[in-house]
């Protein structure tokens, strides 16, 4: 998917309800993962992503950075993000715990 011409969010579009279930991928331009929810608020938040699993059962919930992740809209307007992460790198991370 070429996400140049994607909408980038702007900060005050950062929010959990608008993030939240937002479609990750990552430097292969591959899915890694779904935004599962966000720990904090701001730039300094984590944002929590389930990668792996199949249709959200097995899948591991790892976080990262909030600014790892450029969060922007598509052509329909769903809000999805990029990150420099791979799959592999992500599900190599330790769990995160609530």
């Amino acid at each position: 998917m070429d996400h140049t011409n994607h909408v980038r969010l702007e900060s005050s579009e950062l929010t959990p309800s608008v993030l939240e279930g937002a479609t990750i991928y990552g430097a292969d331009d591959h899915k890694v993962g779904k935004l599962d929810h966000i720990h904090g608020a701001g730039t300094g938040s984590t944002a929590v992503i389930d990668v792996g699993g199949f249709l959200g059962i097995g899948a591991k919930p790892v976080g990262v950075p909030l600014t790892d992740l450029e969060f922007m809209r598509d052509e329909d307007g769903d809000v999805h993000a990029v990150t420099t992460w791979t799959k592999d790198q992500l599900k190599e991370m330790p769990e995160h715990h609530h």
